[in-house]
């Protein structure tokens, strides 16, 4: 039995993320390109619907305290609900604000460029859930997917 190209792996918070996560910004929706023709003609911009689920995508970034490369610690993730998601944490600096997500995937898929390519990851989330211990989590063992660019925008 195969898996799909496309195929998105369930993982569990706590394992992708040993020390979680801090969004930094907002959730935005995430927009459909629209180019000078579609401004000039006065189109309306469209928000992106997931393919999988249907819902509508939104995106924060997000940055990985646990990533020791800077260039992979920060990232976006997308949300997929009806509705703009909310974090349920109060900010700790301005714009900066301890997460956790619920409903968290993980989606392969190939990073960078020319003969500096490498395995990433896609990950994805329904929405917020309540962080237990503020910005600061236990650290775990690092899992490997905790190396790689984690970025939620095909190349």
């Amino acid at each position: 039995m195969a898996i799909n190209r496309d195929h998105r792996f369930r993982v569990e918070f706590d394992e992708a993320f040993p020390q979680g996560l801090v969004m930094v910004g907002e959730v935005s929706p995430d927009n459909e390109y629209q180019s000078r023709e579609d401004k000039a003609a006065g189109r309306p911009v469209r928000q992106r619907v997931d393919e999988v689920t249907g819902k509508r995508q939104w995106v924060c970034t997000v940055t990985d305290p646990d990533e020791i490369k800077a260039k992979r610690a920060s990232f976006e993730i997308t949300l997929t609900a009806d509705v703009q998601p909310v974090p349920t944490t109060s900010e700790v600096l301005p714009g900066m604000r301890p997460i956790e997500l619920e409903g968290l995937t993980a989606q392969p898929k190939v990073a960078g460029q020319g003969e500096f390519k490498y395995q990433s990851y896609a990950f994805r989330a329904e929405g917020f859930k309540a962080v237990a211990s503020g910005a600061a989590r236990s650290s775990g063992s690092k899992v490997s997917s905790g190396a790689a660019d984690q970025s939620s925008k095909a190349a």
